[in-house]
């Protein structure tokens, strides 16, 4: 069901604010490998563990956290999950403190539940709050929220635990192991400041929502017409699955193409007070996604066509970034940024379209689905160790992703969809 215009503008803001917190703590993972690759002294395969850690969670986490849903509804589920997040947070202060590089990768997983429950509540509320048709167009506007928060926080966070990781990266060949420990010590503990006010923060909001007046919504099955046969298994969906297989590949190539681009403007050559803001350069192309898509969805052209077309752009952008170098290589990057704006808006409301009662479940698989951030990332940093590969070359990889998006898009979104 949608929930009357007048009554949902307050529940609008509240979800925005609560996608601004996921950007903020998700894009922080672009400052967090190349730090995290110095302070625990890491291969290039070992530092994308930040975000198999973060996104794995995501699948094991996810249908558990729709049974959370079911038993305490979605505004306590909100709440417990940014609890979840702040204590995920709090755990980087002895990671710190003893430059444990597992101890870094619980805290992300935790923060990554935190954030599988939030995302299994809030995505199908924006979804419910109004027309289906224009559901891609609401997500925009959170989309907007969430991407200005991740372009913020790599350049709030990279400032305080980035700032001279440049000399001490030059200094400890100099240095014998005890002198080493002390300097890598010291730039470990840069990160507990900022961890402990943001899981101030995450308490705060979290107060703050149980105190909301935040609405419990329910999904309704459609009603059945004609000879149709009432559906009693999710399995009868064949477009929705699709659906979780391109938002898989989706997620995975927006990672890669935000959580890398620090390490990959490292690896070109670049000095760490330029490369710290190329995460945000995609960030705010998706930003202009975001608001073409606000604009022209569904007035101009109808989600579906916009995400055949934006998966298009994306197969051209990660063409262009593998076949040059330096700064044209970086700026295609970004450019993936402004393909990626329309693909989660667009494939979550084609997905769960018609699914009714199944809407809560088929959330928590479509969430699932963010493992591809963990798993596509890890496959770029064993690619881009190869010397027959290289970093430039390993980005191959989400031409396959774009492909599969397209061919949702194309035709998979309407493998068993009711036609009224």
């Amino acid at each position: 069901m949608s929930i009357n215009k007048k009554k949902s503008l307050d529940p609008i803001i509240i979800i925005g604010l609560l996608f601004f917190i996921f950007g903020f703590v998700t894009w922080l993972n672009a400052t967090l490998i190349p730090y995290l690759q110095t302070a625990c002294e890491l291969t290039s395969f070992e530092s994308y563990l930040v975000t198999f850690a973060f996104y794995i969670s995501y699948f094991v986490m996810a249908i558990p956290s729709s049974k959370v849903l079911e038993k305490v509804g979605f505004k306590k589920g909100m709440s417990l999950g940014l609890f979840i997040m702040a204590l995920g947070a709090l755990i980087f202060v002895p990671a710190a403190y003893t430059r444990t590089y597992i101890w870094f990768l619980a805290g992300l997983f935790i923060q990554g539940t935190g954030l599988a429950i939030l995302q299994t509540a809030a995505n199908p509320y924006v979804t419910i709050l109004g027309p289906i048709e224009s559901a891609a167009k609401r997500i925009s506007i959170m989309g907007i929220a969430n991407k200005f928060a991740g372009i913020l926080s790599p350049v709030i966070l990279g400032a305080v635990i980035l700032s001279g990781i440049g000399k001490v990266q030059k200094g400890l060949a100099g240095l014998d192991n005890a002198a080493r420990a002390v300097a890598l010590d010291k730039l470990a503990e840069k990160v507990v400041l900022p961890y402990v006010i943001i899981a101030i923060a995450l308490v705060i909001m979290a107060v703050l929502i149980l105190l909301s007046t935040l609405p419990e919504i329910e999904a309704e099955e459609e009603p059945v017409t004609g000879d149709e046969q009432k559906r009693n298994s999710i399995f009868q969906f064949p477009y929705f699955w699709w659906g979780v297989v391109a938002l898989f590949f989706y997620v995975g190539a927006e990672v890669l193409s935000v959580d890398g681009q620090i390490k990959y403007g490292l690896a070109l050559g670049f000095d760490i007070k330029v490369a710290k803001f190329f995460s945000s350069f995609t960030l705010i192309a998706m930003l202009v996604g975001y608001l073409v898509g606000i604009i022209s969805i569904p007035k101009y052209i109808s989600q579906q066509k916009a995400l055949k077309y934006f998966s298009l752009l994306g197969v051209f952008f990660t063409v262009m970034a593998v076949f040059t170098t330096g700064y044209a290589s970086i700026l295609s990057l970004a450019a993936l940024g402004f393909a990626n704006s329309i693909m989660w808006p667009a494939i979550w409301p084609l997905a769960i379209e018609g699914l009714g009662k199944f809407t809560k479940r088929a959330s928590a698989i479509l969430v699932m689905a963010i493992a591809g951030g963990a798993l596509i990332p890890l496959l770029y940093g064993y690619l881009s160790g190869l010397k027959a590969v290289g970093v430039t070359h390993a980005y191959a990889i989400l031409v396959i992703c774009y492909l599969v998006i397209f061919y949702f898009a194309a035709r998979a979104c309407r493998f068993g969809k009711r036609t009224h």
